[in-house]
């Protein structure tokens, strides 16, 4: 019995020694695995050229799962961590510094798809941020690069700030600058004190812009320059995209090439093609010439300009200006035509002239000659206004080349109280006043004494001289038929003079008809003042047409037609004399 007591206690005390070897082995197996989160001592130095990413312990604990749990809820927290690709020497205090590594030589970082390099630079871990100094260069695929001095880089935000000897290339795209800030997140560069974006071609200079890389939009703000080998744009505020090389005008804006100047402060302008669309009365000016309208369109290749609502063309050199709704001008030829309201205004005097007529056209021929002359053409429905001279007809044509304005088709031409009309006039001018006129066919001139009794001349022809813009001397020829009030130097009729002749020569002053005189053969009657027969009271081609006159320049654009039997019907046929077939033949 003892023996066998013995022997169990010898087997109880083998067991527990056995599981005592089996827990110290236990115990010795768990102390060899490091925990994850254990970090390592201070003060300590090493030297890494591997990516330290691959060096993380692989060994999770549970505070390890936690955390990768966490990171499955919020993935883009793993898009903000900097990682270390290579230095030649990355040294550590974590007792002085604990969050900040330092590394130097050769530095390689990178976050997401961006790279960066330097030659120095501190990475702090709880910011997530870095610095870097010296030969500083940013990466991103091969389309991206960024150059500077200094780097400071926020991997939480994703903005990078870089200063000194700044330079960001994008494909054919370079921005120069000393302060630059780069948001990754909306992929937007932006300069504040002062830059410069240069592609293939335009060179544009500012004191704040940015770009985008993605958009090829860039926009910039005061003392803008855009210099082109064509042109020169300067803006307060401009819009420009390096792909289509558009220039946006958001502010106020001139550009200037050789010949021409544009002021807009909204608008196009495509600097490839050179056209510009340009708004809010936007002005181009070309050689003493003012285009002005809401809006305009220009193409400098071409060499034309089209204006749209209230329009206005100024032409300082010769004193003239056309304005309207619609307006084309053609620098190249030096000829425009305005429609819609068009007024022709001629200010070189000091009275204005005013003219309107459905379209407005001025052609210029032998241009850089010295035979250089132009044509101003009037149709239709054309009226005419100034203080001291009005007019109406149906087309006129004014040639420079011998100062001659011709009116068309019903003309008449009123001069205080006279009035003109034939089948034609011709008025030669002298420094834009009328010199004399010439009425050709069916002439006839009348004065209003009042509303019963007209001085009355008529011909086949009348040649009318003016002196300081009044009529003077009237010249009559052919046919001439008279019917006339003489008048005692206190204005009262002493009667009624009706004569006939070949040629007469009728003498103004004050602005009425003063004395006739007859050259050659003439016969006629002088009737008293209650014996003037009914019959001869006008002549067989009177008319006035007081009703047709323009009475200021407001109502050159209401036109009055002569009343239906008035209209002049013409003595001569203008067509041509060679018949239709030897025209189309004629070579």
């Amino acid at each position: 019995m003892l023996k066998k007591n013995k022997k169990n206690k010898q087997q109880d005390r083998h067991r527990w020694l056995l599981i005592g070897f089996l827990c110290l082995f236990g115990v010795c197996l768990v102390a060899q695995v490091r925990p994850t989160g254990q970090k390592p001592t201070a003060g300590t130095s090493t030297k890494s050229t591997a990516d330290t990413s691959k060096t993380a312990p692989k060994t999770k604990t549970s505070a390890g799962n936690k955390k990768q749990s966490d990171n499955k809820k919020q993935p883009e927290n793993k898009k903000t961590k900097v990682y270390l690709l290579h230095a030649d020497e990355g040294q550590a205090d974590k007792l002085a510094r604990p969050d900040v590594q330092v590394l130097i030589g050769n530095v390689k970082l990178r976050h997401d798809s961006m790279y960066m390099y330097c030659d120095s630079a501190l990475i702090f871990e709880k910011t997530n941020s870095v610095e870097a100094f010296s030969n500083v260069r940013m990466e991103q695929g091969d389309t991206l690069f960024i150059y500077g001095d200094y780097l400071y880089y926020d991997g939480m935000t994703q903005i990078a700030q870089l200063r000194e000897n700044v330079k960001m290339i994008n494909r054919n795209t370079t921005l120069l600058t000393d302060s630059l800030n780069y948001d990754r997140l909306y992929d937007l560069g932006y300069y504040f004190e002062g830059g410069t974006l240069m592609d293939e071609e335009n060179v544009l200079t500012s004191d704040w812009g940015e770009y985008s890389p993605a958009t090829k939009q860039s926009v910039f703000n005061h003392d803008v320059k855009l210099v082109n080998p064509k042109f020169v744009l300067t803006s307060d505020t401009l819009r420009y995209n390096t792909e289509n090389k558009i220039a946006v005008i958001l502010g106020p804006s001139n550009i200037v090439s050789d010949n021409n100047h544009i002021y807009s402060e909204r608008g196009f302008y495509n600097t490839l093609t050179e056209q510009a669309e340009l708004l809010d009365r936007s002005v181009l000016t070309n050689q003493g010439k003012k285009l002005v309208g809401d809006s305009l369109f220009y193409d400098r290749v071409i060499g034309y300009g089209e204006a749209f609502d209230n329009v206005k063309m100024t032409d300082s050199i010769n004193k003239n200006m056309l304005t309207g709704d619609y307006c084309f001008y053609n620098e190249l030829t030096d000829s425009a035509f305005a429609t819609k309201r068009a007024v022709a205004i001629d200010y070189s005097q000091g009275d204005s002239l005013y003219m309107h007529g459905d379209t407005l056209q001025m052609v210029s021929y032998n241009l850089n000659t010295d035979s250089l002359y132009r044509l101003m053409k009037a149709y239709h429905k054309v009226r005419m206004y100034r203080t001291d001279v009005q007019g109406v007809c149906d087309s006129l044509v004014y040639n420079s080349k011998d100062s001659c304005m011709t009116m068309y088709t019903d003309p008449i031409l009123w001069n205080d109280g006279q009035q003109l009309l034939g089948e034609q006039i011709k008025i030669y001018m002298n420094d834009s006043t009328i010199d004399w006129a010439h009425i050709i066919n069916q002439a006839l001139t009348v004065e209003m004494k009042d509303s019963i009794h007209y001085n009355q001349v008529s011909g086949k022809e009348m040649k009318a001289y003016f002196e300081n813009g009044d009529m003077r001397h009237i010249e009559v020829i052919g046919n001439v038929l008279t019917a006339f009030y003489p008048e005692e130097k206190d204005s009262t009729m002493t009667g009624f003079n009706c004569l006939e002749g070949s040629l007469l020569h009728l003498y103004m002053k004050d602005k009425k008809m003063e004395k006739g005189l007859f050259v050659g053969k003439s016969n006629g009657t002088m009737y008293p003042m209650d014996q003037i027969p009914p019959d001869k009271l006008r002549l067989p081609t009177f008319s006035w047409f007081d009703y047709v006159r323009p009475l200021n320049k407001e109502d050159i654009f209401n036109r009055r037609g002569k009343r239906e039997g008035e209209m002049l019907k013409p003595t001569t046929d203008r067509r041509p004399k060679t018949n239709k077939r030897n025209l189309i033949n004629m070579k």
